[in-house]
């Protein structure tokens, strides 16, 4: 009995190792100001979740939020673009994640406006805002695509 239990708990182990090992690097860009330490965890978070992203620094990112169709309401100190899809502020990367893998075709991307505390990449102590994960199209409609509390 100790044997099937340790044997089992060994292939458990290996097929978690070999599905992490295995997992395909998502890659993207990622537009940032060149003094935004937020931005640079944030890039972190997503690297630590197999990310791969090219950071793009800019002096003024409002050119490039709006040319990718992000609204006003929903900006944030950075914008990614990854598989053409817009990805705007502190988003978790398990949200993008489910996001890609469902490829709506109806909608530009994802974007939590502003800098909640607690969003990855606004780490804080305990402190944690509620916020939202909005998904929006290219008409300025969003429907909420994940809550965090």
């Amino acid at each position: 009995m100790i044997i099937k239990r340790t044997l089992l708990a060994f292939t458990v182990f290996v097929s978690a190792t070999a599905t992490a090992e295995t997992a395909p690097i998502i890659k993207g860009t990622n537009y940032l100001s060149p003094y935004c330490g937020c931005c640079k965890e944030w890039v972190t978070h997503m690297k630590d979740n197999g990310f791969e992203l090219e950071n793009v620094y800019q002096e003024n990112l409002t050119p490039t939020k709006i040319k990718l169709g992000v609204l006003p309401q929903y900006a944030s100190c950075h914008t990614a673009q990854i598989d053409g899809y817009t990805f705007e502020g502190h988003i978790p990367a398990a949200d993008i994640k489910r996001f890609l893998a469902k490829k709506p075709t109806r909608m530009k991307g994802l974007a939590v406006g502003g800098m909640p505390m607690g969003s990855p990449g606004m780490e804080y102590g305990d402190q944690k805002d509620s916020y939202n994960v909005v998904a929006f199209d290219d008409k300025g409609r969003t429907m909420v695509w994940a809550r965090h509390n």
